[in-house]
């Protein structure tokens, strides 16, 4: 449903033309620090005006509504909050009888049988995941990990001085484009992870197709480790700590973190809204129809996806983390 998560549960709320969007948190540690200007850089990174991102632009200030007394957390439940205060509804009305190609309008309107809120795409809206950059925030406050998060691919283009070039040009053709992030987290311990169904590997990707636009996920050398023999593919243990000659299986054994680099690879696809005109079926006509889209959205919503992604791995390894550490006790 809306809620992942075992010890450290995150669960989000919200639609894009509502009132607000956001998050509560059960499972976090007492005595945590939190202060509104700990979001403040990740919530940059979501932000909008970038090239390539929508002119939707939300203050995105994170209201501390429960959990947090004197600037620390309490040990209860931590509910973030950030309003709506620029949205635009009109534009969206027509999509209930013309759906948006590859977008949820008409999966949506089946599913919750007209009821669903479409303002802005609703609860299926990127807007929601600014509750998930803040629990990432939190994540990252009870673990000790480092994260470096990039595009290395976008567009099928690989050389980043190329992007922004490619970006100008992509408003001006009414177009999108997806891409690859790559995410990479040192730090780690030897041992996070509880196979079977809760490998590092699974757990991690459950959280990551749950964000809007994935459509692919690899770890390590991942789909081009098939090139090699097993004697290629294989990594060299070096030293008493586990540590690798080579990091092909990208720091997981057994769906078990080895102590090396963690390494991930995540596909977004194209975003689905754009201003060039399509063809698309109109159920209140009964034929195919031209649909020309209106409104604000990205052109590579990759953009801003990157630090959305990031998050979801900091949760995850942070409820793999306490998992962990429980079992210890």
């Amino acid at each position: 449903m809306n809620s992942f998560g075992k010890l450290f549960k995150v669960s989000v709320y919200g639609e894009s033309h509502g009132n607000s969007v956001g998050v509560i948190i059960d499972g976090v540690p007492s005595g945590i620090k939190i202060e509104e200007d700990d979001f403040t850089i990740d919530l940059l990174r979501r932000k909008a005006g970038a090239i390539g991102t929508t002119t939707r632009f939300e203050e995105d200030v994170p209201y501390l509504n429960s959990g947090v007394f004197n600037n620390f957390s309490t040990g209860s439940p931590l509910m973030i909050n950030f309003l709506n205060k620029n949205t635009i509804s009109k534009d969206y009305t027509i999509f209930k009888e013309i759906p948006r190609p590859s977008h949820a309008d008409f999966v949506s309107e089946v599913k919750y049988n007209g009821f669903q809120d479409y303002r802005g795409g609703g609860h299926f809206s990127g807007r929601v995941t600014v509750g998930i950059v803040a629990a990432g925030v939190i994540a990252k406050k009870i673990t000790n990990y480092k994260y470096k998060t990039e595009i290395i691919n976008l567009g099928g283009e690989t050389n980043k001085s190329r992007f922004k070039e490619i970006l100008s040009n992509l408003r001006d053709e009414d177009d999108s484009l997806g891409g690859i992030v790559e995410i990479r987290v040192n730090n780690l311990p030897v041992g996070l992870g509880e196979p079977y169904f809760d490998s590092v590997e699974s757990y991690i990707s459950h959280l990551l197709f749950s964000v809007g636009g994935v459509k692919g996920v690899e770890f390590g050398l991942g789909f081009k480790g098939v090139e090699l023999k097993g004697s290629q593919f294989n990594d060299m243990i070096i030293d008493k700590n586990g540590t690798t000659k080579t990091n092909n299986n990208g720091g997981i054994n057994g769906g078990i973190t080895n102590g090396n680099e963690l390494v991930i690879r995540v596909m977004i696809k194209p975003t689905p809204s754009i201003l060039k005109k399509q063809e698309t079926f109109n159920f209140k006509t009964n034929k195919m129809d031209v649909l020309n889209i209106e409104g604000r959205h990205d052109n590579a919503i990759i953009i801003r996806g990157q630090v959305v992604l990031e998050a979801m791995v900091a949760i995850a390894l942070a409820d793999l983390t306490l998992i962990n550490n429980a079992y210890k006790k």
